[in-house]
């Protein structure tokens, strides 16, 4: 099983975008997959309340308070954590994964937070060391603009390549509304959009 953990400090950067796009692209792929909600919005829990019955099957976990007991036989596991660190259940919840994906949004005013949860995390004992990467992926980004040059010399100066970009595109609110993700889609109506999200895949594949 692989183990992904969607996190970061500043709400609104797209952890929960990421987290059921994810899950939908490991669960179209035949994986058999679980998202764990381990935020206190809840976000994703919403989610799966509007996913159609005939879609891939998806566990739904309700880990806002804690962990706990997963299903047999999962091969996937993506969890959308609350904003922060110091809490208690964020830690476990980072021993627990195999790798960090971390969303982060092209703007000035985001800068701060990215910095000062990077240096936390990678303060954490089993990431300083190597054993679990952090992937930081640009969202909602726009093809070659300032801003997303701006953010990947803001990145490179943190040590950090980015990982993936993740164009912004009205699709995903679009199949958010239906308890979908853009793997979902039919290949006519995903294709150009799944292409941002390989090289994080493959990045997690790796992992395996």
């Amino acid at each position: 099983m692989i183990s992904i953990l969607v996190a970061n400090a500043k709400g609104g950067c797209g952890k929960t975008t990421v987290a059921t796009n994810l899950a939908t692209a490991f669960a179209n792929a035949g994986l058999v997959t679980a998202l764990a909600d381990a935020d206190r919005q809840r976000s994703c829990l919403g989610w799966f309340k509007r996913r159609p019955k005939d879609a891939p099957r998806i566990a739904a976990l309700d880990w806002h308070k804690r962990d706990g007991k997963l299903p047999d036989d999962i091969d996937r596991l993506v969890i959308d954590s609350g904003a922060g660190l110091r809490s208690r259940h964020v830690q476990d919840l980072l021993k627990r994964a195999d790798i960090v994906v971390m969303p982060v949004l092209p703007s000035v005013f985001d800068e701060r937070a990215t910095k000062a949860f990077l240096k936390k995390v990678e303060a954490l004992k089993p990431i300083r060391k190597g054993k679990k990467p952090v992937a930081v992926i640009g969202n909602r980004l726009r093809a070659r603009t300032k801003a997303e040059t701006e953010l990947e010399t803001f990145l490179a100066k943190l040590g950090h390549d980015v990982a993936a970009r993740l164009r912004d595109r009205s699709t995903y609110q679009d199949v958010a509304r239906r308890g979908l993700g853009v793997f979902d889609l039919s290949p006519a109506r995903r294709a150009g959009v799944v292409d941002d999200w390989l090289p994080l895949i493959h990045l997690i594949e790796d992992r395996g």
